[in-house]
């Protein structure tokens, strides 16, 4: 029998077992019973993963996209100033939301496959004045991670509330929410957190929501945190159709990270992430991100000379891995590989054999990936 096929992109991620089983059971009312208390549950569960007891928690209906632009469209007017700190494609992705609301935008880029220093962001801070600071912990174009607790000591008692994307770093990677003084964490549920893709998550400091309070309106109705925050006080109550079966996939994908345990769930991210690297290391694969700035959740692999970025991705598919293309100024000079969510050492195995595999249909000659992977995580 043939072994399903393997998702090794920067999300959506593979899918546990049993959160596919709670993703299968019948559709049922939104306002009954048993969702009213999932949809608590999960939003009990997503303060306990993000680290908040002053936070409020908003899980609806669509992507991570979407969470970006609540975010904006109710901490940010339109005489207010907006800088972001990009470290790839994503993190541009702020300002063109921005730009789609009439926000003035600073955008301040690292170089690809770096991050912006820490004393970077205080000069700018100092120079002018900002609403709002967006990061994006993880780029997924890229590999950076931002180091995000040397910003929080920036921020620390700044005016600007701060607004952090964690699309593919929550529940892979440590996000204090209260200790780090973030305002807002935008994320989705199918990376690090593995369940399907489906529902838009935020969390809103008090600071947050008192900022979206002194505002007589926003440019939005779906976005706008005050028609939701109702129904996240009450999920009986009603404003739009939830994701009914995506919160209980999300419920069950939350019950797995709580059950693993936080400080565990980070460890082994990050033996995951070692131990494929030294698997590609072995195979004289570099890595894009420069060292210090990688994140646990992925990795973007240079190609060695020869190889063909194309017929490379489709050897891997052949052979029931699914890998990504590389975005922007690296598209076909390299690959973005996820490790995040509930993949363990078989995943990372069979991902390796795949990789050597594919080198030597293009006449390399690549073995021994499983063994050093094997070895670092021992």
């Amino acid at each position: 029998m043939n072994r399903p096929v393997l998702t090794m992109i920067p999300g959506p991620t593979p899918v546990h077992e049993r959160i596919l089983a709670a993703l299968a059971e019948p559709t049922i009312s939104h306002v009954a019973p048993a969702f009213v208390e999932c949809q608590r549950d999960c939003l009990a569960r997503l303060r306990e993963i993000v680290i908040t007891q002053e936070g409020t928690p908003f899980v609806v209906a669509g992507s991570g996209t979407l969470a970006m632009e609540m975010a904006l469209v109710n901490l940010v007017a339109r005489d207010e100033r907006l800088l972001v700190i990009s470290h790839g494609y994503f993190g541009d992705r702020w300002s063109e939301v921005a730009e789609t609301f009439g926000v003035p935008c600073e955008l301040v880029r690292a170089d690809w496959g770096s991050h912006i220093a820490p004393e970077r962001l205080r000069e700018q801070l100092e120079r002018e004045r900002y609403a709002a600071v967006a990061v994006t912990h993880v780029d997924t174009s890229t590999g950076t991670a931002a180091p995000l607790e040397a910003y929080a000591e920036v921020l620390r008692g700044h005016e600007a509330l701060w607004v952090v994307d964690g699309v593919c770093a929550t529940a892979g990677m440590e996000e204090r929410f209260d200790d780090w003084g973030i305002d807002m964490l935008v994320t989705g549920a199918q990376k690090a957190l593995g369940a399907p893709p489906g529902v838009a998550i935020a969390v809103a400091s008090p600071r947050a929501m008192e900022k979206r309070r002194s505002r007589e309106g926003v440019p939005a109705y779906s976005a706008d945190l005050l028609r939701w925050l109702p129904i996240m006080e009450d999920p009986a109550r009603y404003f739009s159709t939830p994701a009914v079966n995506e919160v209980f996939a999300l419920r069950e994908a939350m019950r797995l990270v709580l059950e693993e345990g936080l400080e565990a769930r980070f460890a082994r991210h990050r033996r995951i992430a070692a131990a494929m690297r030294a698997g590609l290391t072995s195979l004289g694969l570099g890595l894009f991100t420069a060292p210090g700035c990688r994140a646990d959740t992925l990795s973007v692999v240079r190609y060695p000379a020869g190889v063909d970025d194309g017929p490379f991705r489709s050897s891997m598919a052949e052979r029931g891995v699914i890998v990504a293309p590389a975005l922007g100024p690296i598209a076909g000079k390299a690959f973005r590989l996820g490790h995040m969510g509930n993949i363990g050492a078989d995943e990372v195995c069979r991902t390796l054999q795949a990789i050597e595999a594919s080198l030597a249909d293009q006449g390399g000659e690549a073995r021994g990936a499983v063994e050093a992977a094997r070895a670092a995580l021992e």
